[in-house]
């Protein structure tokens, strides 16, 4: 069986306490010291989760970040004072392998980890 990469992220509103739903998310690679914009643009499903990062590099290994539009979200639940116009995620692949981001959102500080 051929193992394939995989990526995905789910974001949660800790202030909510509720999947962060509809959220503008875009995937980038790093390249000869320059941030490349994958074709995978997206937004976050009514869980909270993007599951399909199907545009990853096919060299596979590198330094990735993923962008979550932060502000815009924000601005819909009608919290405008927030710190973060945006988050962006900074990891790194090395493998074909399962890759979850996930990341726990509030209008002034996130987390994010290795999820499984």
């Amino acid at each position: 069986m051929d193992q394939k990469l995989s990526l995905s992220t789910h974001i949660l509103d800790v202030n909510l306490g509720k999947p962060a739903q509809d959220v503008a998310i875009k995937l980038f690679k790093f390249v000869d010291n320059l941030w490349v914009e994958s074709a995978c643009q997206a937004h976050t499903d009514t869980n909270g989760r993007f599951k399909d990062f199907k545009k990853v590099d096919d060299s596979v290994a590198g330094t990735y970040k993923i962008r979550f539009e932060t502000k815009e979200y924000f601005d819909r639940l009608g919290i405008n004072d927030t710190l973060y116009p945006y988050i962006e995620i900074i990891f790194e692949i090395k493998s074909l392998d399962h890759y979850h981001v996930p990341l726990l959102l509030s209008a002034f500080g996130y987390s994010s980890y290795r999820g499984s």
